[in-house]
């Protein structure tokens, strides 16, 4: 398998420049500074911003002759415009060249490729990373370590363009794994578009039920904030992935609705010993999963602290963390916390300072818990 110091392409182009576009970028220029990086989209000043910083080198106008000097096209925007910019970017390939895209789903892309006869210059791409910021101004250069990076070749894509794909992902640290776009999209739906949908209709269906005194809002916090945290993600963004996937999401929702329904009937007759096997089974499964790399929803990097509430309490936590270079994204009261979760949460950028942070207040004796 080939690597990062095989440099055969050197010379990449980014339709959209967002947080995935923006993070591919960084992370091909923390391991190849040499490569030129070439970027068109419409938020001019983003763009000299990337520049600014070192990332962009060539600030594209539009789609044109510029493109023919691309060796890999990346096509980072909404998935619902990736699939346009097909036709329009076909005259500017130079021979050898290739285009791949970023999108959550991929039916929806290929089919165009289909169309137009661009199956040996394609090769379908889906980084499983992101958070709940977009753009590039939250982009990062290591925001796609560890994430798997799903490689969906055409029909017609050859091994080798195959490879350099492999390649780019594991140059910016990624999980290459190769999957069918069909088997993607199936499997995408169950694990990250069904989830989206769980938690944005649990939040209404909360905000629905809630009383006019908004207790249930006050007191909505500990596993139910953990589990409705990614219906914070872009509604532009999710409307788009569930209309271009909505085949594989209704079958899962259909499937999810029937078990909810089994559900119902248990607590109607009392069943107790199904109930245990709920609770037992996902458990089990649960704690079989990895934990060591990414899957198709942000990960939250996080603990709780145990501490009492009295003057300066937080502000010497904050100042030993800052003293290692920790940074913080976030920190706050945990109001609600029924589950043993600690009085203070902690939110950080990442998995690394999280587990230094751990590591550092553990030495001084807090009482943690993730």
């Amino acid at each position: 398998m080939t690597n990062d110091t095989d440099r055969t392409d050197s010379i990449f182009g980014f339709i959209g420049l967002g947080l995935i576009g923006g993070s591919i970028a960084r992370g091909i220029k923390r391991k190849r500074p040499d490569a030129t990086i070439m970027a068109y989209m419409r938020t001019r000043s983003r763009l000299e911003q990337a520049k600014a910083d070192g990332i962009v080198d060539v600030i594209l106008s539009g789609i044109g002759e510029e493109l023919r000097l691309c060796d890999i096209i990346f096509l980072c925007t909404p998935v619902e415009y990736n699939a346009g910019y097909l036709a329009k970017l076909r005259p500017f390939l130079k021979p050898g060249a290739i285009v791949t895209d970023v999108g959550s789903t991929k039916t929806d892309i290929h089919q165009q490729v289909i169309r137009l006869e661009m199956e040996d210059v394609f090769v379908g791409g889906h980084p499983m990373a992101g958070s709940e910021k977009t753009g590039y101004e939250n982009s990062t250069d290591h925001l796609l370590e560890n994430a798997y990076y799903i490689i969906t070749p055409t029909a017609r894509s050859g091994q080798r363009n195959i490879d350099r794909m492999v390649r780019i992902a594991e140059t910016i640290g990624s999980i290459p794994i190769i999957l069918d776009f069909h088997r993607h999209d199936q499997i995408t739906a169950g694990i990250s578009h069904l989830p989206h949908v769980i938690a944005s209709s649990l939040v209404n269906l909360i905000r629905d039920s809630d009383s006019r005194d908004g207790m249930m809002k006050r007191l909505a916090a500990g596993g139910f904030k953990d589990i409705t945290r990614i219906a914070s993600s872009s509604p532009e963004m999710w409307e788009q992935i569930c209309v271009t996937n909505r085949e594989n999401l209704a079958d899962m929702l259909r499937r999810y609705i029937r078990s909810l329904e089994d559900i119902v009937r248990e607590l109607e007759k009392s069943d107790s010993k199904s109930l245990y096997e709920l609770f037992a089974t996902s458990r089990d499964y649960r704690n079989s999963f990895s934990e060591k790399t990414r899957g198709a929803i942000a990960p939250d990097y996080s603990f709780t602290v145990d501490i009492v509430d009295e003057v300066g309490s937080i502000s010497t936590l904050s100042v030993i963390l800052a003293a290692k270079g920790i940074s913080i994204k976030n920190i706050g009261i945990n109001h609600n916390r029924e589950h043993g979760e600690g009085a203070l949460r902690i939110d950080f950028y990442e998995r690394d300072a999280m587990e230094t942070a751990w590591t550092v207040l553990q030495k001084y004796h807090y009482d943690l818990m993730r």
